[in-house]
């Protein structure tokens, strides 16, 4: 698979999803090209070579973080995204820096978990069929017992009830016993333990969970369910069954430590500026250098096991409006070695957004009001009214980039949406008309506007 993505097959994947922003798209697809190419290397050489790691400066709203999140599902890596500004230093109240790769030890754990459920599912699949046979048609009293000889007590019966257990089977398979329930014993977890803290509080509540569930051993409890969705539930416990713990935890941390991707946000918050006080740019400078040695290469204790953070990519980004890249702490800087500059939006890039995604606005909404069964279409001059608006609000407002299309089709669209169950079997043609009706006052009172759109 990763043989297949090269740099340029990378954008062009990246391309159906984000618009623009070519130079960004470049630098995760070299990034990510480069960890297969350590993968091919010897294993004495490869562990000296250093992932490169990104920081994206831009505003809010072009892209950043669908670029680093569309790049990790193409890969099919654990991917996280983290704000940097929720992170405090060891010491403060709140979340201390190695959480995160916990975190993503646990999403990758989830990612390898299913890929196993999957590889065993035909087989938990016939096992689940068994035990969902064995509660429609329990067995006889006395059913397989033997006698000294080592034979059938009652052969006949035994024969009789395995052929009616197989018209209960193609019953079952046609679908013809779905209506009926069956009582299944489920795992009942019992109460959630939570520990409040930072630091190493959340390493501590990890342990004492692991504890107190070994005091209070889980039970069961009855539940009764329709046989889908009993078939269903059987079917994933089975599957679970299938899997060695052992190895999927080693599974995890492998995947984690290789190919593992960390979105660090809202970097420039704690970036401390240069202006000689305490405060708080004491507590920005602390989180950074807890940072460091996550981003250099460290070893982070799980309840999965360690995890060494050398070659997880790691991709920042922050707007750097107060404070520059260059505020950073050198060592951490130097952890970042591609820098790329992402554009803010202009009316054109709007338009292409509303137009060209695979999940562009102008597919989402006809598809969910299609569901009431009313159609709507978008002529060419409705899209670029929307966009001209979007446009012309950023200008005058806070400049949130692709996001303000979301605020503004929501406006466009309220009345609609909420006339639909109504509407079924209408067809209704939204024109630059009906955009200028719907939102010309709002954008025009700029008062207005800063609270609405």
């Amino acid at each position: 698979m990763m043989e297949n993505l090269t740099p340029t097959r990378i954008v062009e994947e990246l391309d159906r999803y984000v618009i623009g922003q070519g130079d960004a798209k470049r630098a995760v697809a070299i990034a990510l090209r480069n960890r297969w190419r350590r993968q091919q290397l010897p294993p004495e050489m490869a562990e000296d070579v250093a992932p490169k790691n990104i920081i994206m400066i831009g505003p809010t709203g072009v892209g950043k973080t669908e670029i680093a999140r569309r790049l990790a599902k193409l890969a099919k890596s654990p991917f996280i995204k983290v704000e940097a500004s929720k992170f405090t230093e060891v010491g403060y109240v709140g979340r201390d820096v190695e959480s995160m790769i916990r975190d993503l030890v646990e999403l990758a754990r989830n990612i390898v978990q299913e890929e196993q459920r999957d590889i065993n599912k035909t087989k938990a699949q016939e096992l689940a069929e068994e035990r969902l046979l064995d509660m429609l048609l329990p067995h006889p009293p006395g059913f397989g017992a033997m006698d000294e000889r080592g034979q059938s007590k009652d052969p006949l019966g035994e024969e009789s009830y395995q052929r009616t257990r197989e018209k209960f089977r193609a019953l079952l398979l046609d679908g013809k016993l779905d209506d009926r329930e069956v009582e299944i014993e489920v795992a009942d977890k019992g109460p959630e333990i939570h520990f409040m803290g930072g630091s190493d509080m959340e390493q501590i509540g990890i342990n004492m969970k692991e504890i107190m569930g070994n005091f209070m051993p889980q039970g069961s409890k009855s539940r009764r369910m329709k046989v889908p969705e009993a078939f269903e539930y059987l079917a994933q416990d089975e599957a679970d069954k299938l899997i060695d713990p052992d190895s999927l935890n080693a599974e995890a941390i492998e995947r984690t430590e290789q190919s593992g991707i960390v979105f660090l946000d809202e970097v420039d918050k704690v970036a401390a500026q240069n202006n000689g006080r305490g405060g708080p740019d004491v507590s920005r400078e602390g989180v950074q250098r807890d940072l460091l040695p996550i981003v250099e290469g460290s070893t982070v204790q799980t309840k999965y096991g360690p995890v060494k953070t050398d070659h997880i990519l790691f991709i920042a980004a922050g707007a750097f409006h107060m404070a520059k890249p260059s505020d950073l702490l050198p060592e951490l800087q130097g952890r970042f070695p591609i820098r790329v500059e992402l554009d803010s939006l202009d009316r054109d890039d709007f338009i292409r957004i509303l137009q060209e995604p695979e999940n562009a606005l102008v597919r989402q909404y006809p598809a969910l009001l299609a569901t009431e069964g009313v159609n709507i279409t978008f002529g060419e001059d409705a899209v670029k009214e929307v966009a001209d608006f979007a446009f012309r609000i950023n200008e005058q407002t806070e400049n949130i980039g692709a996001r303000r299309l979301h605020t503004i089709m929501e406006r466009l669209l309220e009345e609609i949406s909420f006339r639909a169950p109504e509407m079924s079997g209408e067809n209704v043609e939204i024109d630059a008309a009906y955009v200028r009706e719907r939102l010309t006052d709002i954008v025009e009172d700029l008062d207005l506007s800063r609270y609405i759109l």
